[in-house]
């Protein structure tokens, strides 16, 4: 051992807690502690806050549009003619909605919907039942 004396060579090490949150920040007591303490505010005013920017940068055109359209829109639905036709054609195989609907692998709700007239015409599901019915369907588009 040296008779010289003894020195420390590593530096001090200070503990601090971590640095708020972007959501603590924006807190009024963190603002206010912040205030108190003197450290740096800043404060921003954002031209578009709140707003959804994608959807009001083009309404106008389309809002006119809109307003100036008078026609009347609607899906279109089966015909008569054809929902009678698919209904008297699953009759005379003797046939129920639901049987029907396992031949063509649909839903027993889609050949309801079709014989009521509620269901918007699907060319697959017409030719489907076609082929199951063994019919040609009148009202085909």
């Amino acid at each position: 051992m040296s008779g010289g004396p003894i020195t420390q060579d590593w530096e001090p090490v200070v503990i601090r807690k971590k640095a708020p949150t972007a959501a603590a920040k924006k807190d009024e007591k963190a603002v206010n502690a912040a205030r108190r303490s003197g450290a740096e505010i800043e404060t921003l005013k954002k031209a578009t806050a709140g707003t959804n920017k994608a959807a009001s940068s083009s309404t106008t055109l389309n809002t006119r549009k809109l307003d100036e359209e008078t026609e009347n829109l609607a899906h279109e639905r089966v015909p008569s003619e054809l929902k009678k036709a698919i209904m008297q054609a699953r009759m005379d195989k003797k046939l129920t909605q639901s049987q029907l609907a396992q031949i063509i692998n649909e839903k027993p709700q889609v050949i309801q919907e079709y014989e009521s007239g509620k269901a918007i015409p699907n060319q697959q599901v017409i030719t489907k039942l076609e082929r199951a019915l063994g019919a040609k369907l009148r009202g085909k588009k």
